[in-house]
Parts: structure tokens; C-alpha cells; sequence
């Protein structure tokens, strides 16, 4: 029987040891962080269910109006615990087979804003435009309820309350301008900063005034009614009590 030479074997054990750390060392695991991000082991940042780090404020917010090729189509969305629970077209196409297409698209968009808690919504078949029209105005009532939601993180009425004053709005007589406290999404106090004075005027003010601030808390909206005898301060008012509502989110 022929013997294998000492030499030949050690050569060869050698070898053979060599292609095993080799082997282990290219199956070795990515030790980079950066990597493993790179390959989806690392879970991407949580944003919030709007699309952006601030939250949107409570109430009821409608974006622009966003001109397509077969009309305008606005949005406007209430928002209850800085979720959005409602969206609707205020304005959308009609005449002709807009009529069709409106009544089939808007309807799925609204459900589509509700279930995203955003614009990120798919555009529905048929209705390209209706839907890249709703998209627009439904991102611009987003944008307008985050700059109205608190700066504050933290919960309590605190983080919620905030104050917002209006445009001034000219009258015949003078400006009016309205300051409103909003708290839980309900106005909870209203004061007019600016009011006509001056000789007749002052005892307008000072009768309309009072009367306007209460009707503006009660309603929680600018649908308030003129009181008799200031019907310019109760337009004014009005107005510049809608510019703060705006300003609030709804």
C-alpha cells in the first residue's frame, strides 16, 4: 500500500484551512448601521397620520379653491382630536357629463381623505382631474390646520387654547376687528379690539359690541345676526370675525 508523504499532508491541511476563513470571512454580516437602514432592517421615522411632524387643529378648515380644465374643485375638512373626520367638495365640476363624474368621484375622495389622514390619495378612474383638483385643495386645508394647531406637544387645555385676531374690517363708520379665544375647538371668548367711537358711534359700540361677542361664543361660527340699530358694526364684525375663524381653522 503506498503511504502519503508527511509534507503533502500538511500542505494540504493548510490549504484547506485557509478556504474555510476565507469562505467565513465574505459570509460575514454587514456590521454598518448605515447599511442595514440601507437593506430596510431600520424602521423609518414615524411621522404623524397627516404627513407632517405638527398636528392639525381642531375645527373646520376649507383649502382653496383649485381650478381643473372642467371647473373648480374646493375641500373643506373637520377635524375633531387632530384627526380628520369629515371631508367634503364644496365646489366641484357640474354641467354636462361632469354631472357623472362628480357624483362618482367625490364621494370615494372624501372616503379616501378620511381612511389617509392626508392628500396622499389615489386619483379615481375617470375623474383624473376632479381627483388632481381635490388632492390640491384637500393638501391647502391641511396646510391651513397645522398652522393652526398648537405649538405645544403636550395635552391639557393649555396646549389647546390659543387667541386669534381678525382682519380689520372697514366700515362706514370705522374698523372692526374681532380677537377670539379657541379652546377644544369652540370659541370660548370674543372681544372686539377695534370698534367705531366717536359721537353717535360710542353708544353703537357700546350697546352692538357686548351684544356681538356673546352671539359669537353662542354660535361658535360668524353665522351670527346683526343687532338692530349697528347693522355697519354687526357687518364689520361679522367679517372680521370670519377672518378669525379662517385664521383658526374654521
Amino acid at each position: 500500500m503506498r503511504k502519503s508523504h508527511p509534507v503533502r499532508r500538511a500542505v494540504l491541511a493548510t490549504a484547506a484551512t485557509v478556504s474555510g476563513i476565507v469562505l467565513l470571512l465574505s459570509l460575514k454580516p454587514a456590521s454598518d448601521p448605515g447599511s442595514a437602514e440601507a437593506a430596510g432592517g431600520a424602521p423609518p421615522a414615524a411621522e404623524s397620520v397627516q404627513g407632517g411632524a405638527r398636528p392639525i387643529g381642531d375645527g373646520t378648515v376649507t383649502g382653496d379653491a383649485a381650478r381643473t380644465q372642467y371647473g373648480a374643485v374646493q375641500v373643506r375638512l373637520t377635524v375633531s382630536g387632530g384627526r380628520i373626520t369629515k371631508a367634503e367638495a364644496v365646489q366641484a365640476p357640474k354641467g354636462g357629463q361632469s354631472d357623472q363624474v362628480t357624483s362618482n368621484a367625490v364621494p370615494r375622495l372624501n372616503q379616501a381623505a378620511v381612511q389617509a389622514q392626508g392628500a396622499d390619495i389615489d386619483a379615481v378612474s375617470g375623474a383624473t382631474y376632479t381627483s388632481a383638483g381635490y388632492k390640491e385643495s384637500l393638501q391647502s386645508a391641511l396646510d391651513k390646520a397645522r398652522a393652526s394647531a398648537p405649538a405645544g406637544t403636550g395635552g391639557g387645555d393649555a396646549a389647546q387654547a390659543r387667541t386669534v385676531t381678525g382682519e380689520a374690517a372697514q366700515t362706514q363708520y370705522g374698523p372692526v376687528q374681532v380677537r377670539i379665544t379657541v379652546s377644544g375647538g369652540k370659541i370660548t371668548k370674543a372681544e372686539a379690539v377695534q370698534a367705531p367711537k366717536g359721537g353717535q358711534s360710542d353708544q353703537v359700540t357700546s350697546d352692538a359690541v357686548p351684544k356681538l361677542n356673546q352671539a359669537a361664543v353662542q354660535a361658535g361660527t360668524a353665522d351670527i345676526d346683526a343687532v338692530s340699530g349697528a347693522t355697519y358694526t354687526s357687518a364689520g364684525y361679522k367679517e372680521s370675525l370670519q377672518s378669525a375663524l379662517d385664521k383658526a381653522g374654521g
